[in-house]
């Protein structure tokens, strides 16, 4: 049995008649065509499909439509959508992605990590971006996280002046 399920989907409300323990990843590739959200393993293991709701990274393969209702999600798509985000423009300086099939969940959980830790360790990089790469990007992602922090703390500090 479907029902009406609402959230905010990067900055607009959306509705969705759909059966509540769909996957969310399912509802945003199939439902609203948003196919930046990768499918990869579907078991929550590797973290292509990951999307941020109310601020954390989440894994949308294993989080049931219904969970998100009233809360905010953030898809690759709302990530940088006037303008590069300071992680995409890291991303591309320093030459993360190579085949790029999981960089749209790396990025997204490394917003998720910037939003908890704004200036994080490398130990907490590690620990939170747990996303598979099978190009082995890891130290290039480690360095732009780091990199995207620092700009992302200038312009808030450009803000208060």
């Amino acid at each position: 049995m479907t029902t009406a399920t609402s959230f905010v989907l990067n900055g607009e409300r959306v509705v969705l008649d759909i059966e509540p323990a769909t996957p969310l990843l399912w509802a945003l590739r199939d439902q609203l065509r948003l196919t930046g959200t990768k499918f990869g393993c579907g078991i929550g293991a590797c973290g292509a499909c990951t999307v941020v709701v109310d601020g954390r990274a989440q894994r949308s393969c294993v989080t049931p439509v219904e969970s998100v209702g009233g809360h905010a999600v953030t898809t690759i798509e709302g990530l940088g959508a006037n303008q590069l985000h300071a992680l995409q423009r890291a991303w591309i300086e320093h030459q993360v992605p190579q085949c790029g099939y999981c960089q749209s969940g790396m990025l997204m959980a490394a917003l998720g990590l910037l939003n908890e830790h704004p200036d994080p360790s490398d130990a907490q990089i590690d620990a939170q971006i747990d996303n598979i790469c099978r190009c082995g990007t890891y130290q290039r992602a480690r360095l732009a996280i780091h990199s995207a922090a620092r700009a992302l703390q200038a312009s808030k500090q450009a803000e208060k002046k």
